[in-house]
């Protein structure tokens, strides 16, 4: 499978984004995909991720309550919208997928779990 993150951009503290991770070579549905971020030094950190199902989600503590993620089967796309952005939010962002069975809601957390990643997206925030 081939990802292509986008819709990373500029924008100010408490603004939105929506990023997508278009998906092809493969049916989508039997793919878990997590968004994780990183910065220049640091390590890379999961975001969010969503079962193939659709019906598992999970958010790491530091955006929970402000990050929304959902996929479009139908479309070959996961969705991570981002509101009441941070300056500490502000890193390039990855989608990646796992083949995880069809339809399922296992969802695995760990960066290393994931085998397909896409080029990343940057988003900055400034205060």
């Amino acid at each position: 499978v081939q990802l292509q993150a986008s819709g990373g951009g500029m924008v100010q503290a408490g603004g939105s984004l929506r990023l997508s991770c278009a998906a092809s070579g493969a049916n989508l549905q039997y793919y878990a995909i997590g968004w994780f971020r990183q910065v220049p030094g640091k390590e890379r950190e999961g975001v969010s991720w969503i079962s193939s199902s659709g019906t598992s989600k999970y958010y790491a503590s530091s955006v929970k309550g402000r990050f929304t993620i959902s996929r479009d089967n139908a479309k070959s796309t996961v969705y991570l919208h981002m509101d009441s952005l941070k300056p500490d939010d502000a890193a390039v962002y990855y989608c990646a997928a796992r083949n995880s069975g069809y339809r399922t809601i296992v969802i695995p957390t760990v960066a290393n779990q994931y085998p397909f990643w896409g080029q990343g997206t940057q988003v900055t925030v400034s205060s």
